[in-house]
């Protein structure tokens, strides 16, 4: 992983109940892949029974793994494994786990607070007060806005919409779901009606996006999908950018027919003169709705606890099925 990350994922409370379950050195840090062919490195991967990786872990592939014959686990201090797990990891049989719900966290709560902001128009009657300096409409005098009975729309149940979902169930809102994964019995037990993607954009006054990104989503919500959104209704994006087809949805924004709160977008980040930066209709956030600060412990946490789990000989409780990750982030 990256070397900065490491004190950040691992304070000194997590590093030392890490170190009580396994033999780490965490001065031992591969950023990049000539570092698996560093002399420090290569007698130590010669014995390691365990990969602790995270952001910036260079590709695991067949070269490595042959300097790693001993290597029976790799625990993940992030989501996404894609970008370093090669095929060769799955066909030795090497077990992978992930810190992903753990990240699924905080990306839900902020998701549940853009819902209830967005359900209120705190955003958009902020930028009024502002500009108006005295407006104070008073009790009732807002038409449209308020979280009772509001129309949720969560697109995907991967691990951040299932979590979602359940934070949303306190609230007086009517959720609904879609997901070509889940079935009418997935959705029964997740206590909320399966609904086709366009018929949940037709009728939901919040979409919120939670599906991975895979040939299959990319550009999932384009021209036309977006057209199919009431007028007034709000899109969040906790996902990826490339789920949405920013063209299309800056055209709705322009036309001020629909809100949008973008916690990531496509480019990543946004060229400085991109209109998403200045409509005032679009939120943006640079990327944090993810594990930040104090919350990065968390994702140790989860990571020492499966190396518990492994030194036990007891089975993990975030290890990855090749099959489902096909179409998981």
């Amino acid at each position: 992983m990256t070397a900065e990350n490491v004190p950040r994922v691992f304070p000194p409370e997590v590093l030392s109940r890490l170190r009580d379950a396994v033999d780490v050195d965490p001065a031992l840090v591969v950023e990049r892949a000539e570092d698996f062919t560093d002399p420090r490195v290569r007698p130590v991967l010669a014995g390691a029974e365990v990969l602790i990786t995270g952001w910036g872990c260079p590709r695991i592939d067949a070269a490595v793994l042959d300097a790693a014959p001993a290597l029976r686990a790799i625990l993940h201090s992030a989501g996404s494994v894609k970008g370093f797990v090669t095929p060769a990891v799955w066909e030795r049989d090497i077990t992978v786990s992930t810190a992903a719900d753990a990240n699924a966290v905080p990306v839900a709560e902020y998701t549940l607070a853009m819902i209830l902001l967005a359900g209120k128009d705190v955003l958009g009657l902020r930028d009024r007060l502002r500009a108006e300096r005295d407006h104070y409409p008073g009790w009732g005098l807002v038409p449209g806005i308020g979280n009772h009975g509001r129309r949720v729309g969560v697109i995907g149940a991967s691990r951040i919409g299932r979590r979602v979902i359940d934070l949303l169930r306190p609230f007086d809102l009517r959720v609904s779901l879609t997901d070509p994964y889940v079935d009418e019995a997935g959705a029964a037990a997740l206590g909320v009606p399966l609904l086709p993607l366009d018929d949940l954009l037709r009728t939901s006054d919040i979409v919120t996006v939670h599906a991975p990104d895979t040939p299959e989503t990319h550009r999932l919500l384009g021209r036309r999908e977006l057209a199919l959104m009431p007028d007034g209704a709000v899109l969040i994006n906790t996902a990826r950018g490339a789920l949405v087809d920013h063209d299309a949805l800056t055209g709705e924004l322009r036309a001020g027919r629909l809100c949008a709160i973008l916690d990531v977008t496509d480019p990543e980040p946004l060229p400085a003169d991109s209109p998403l930066l200045d409509l005032p209709n679009a939120f943006v956030t640079p990327h944090l709705a993810g594990s930040q600060g104090n919350e990065l412990a968390r994702l140790g946490l989860a990571v020492t606890q499966e190396a518990e789990r492994l030194a036990a000989g007891t089975p993990l409780a975030h290890a990855l099925d090749r099959a489902v990750l096909e179409h998981t982030a």
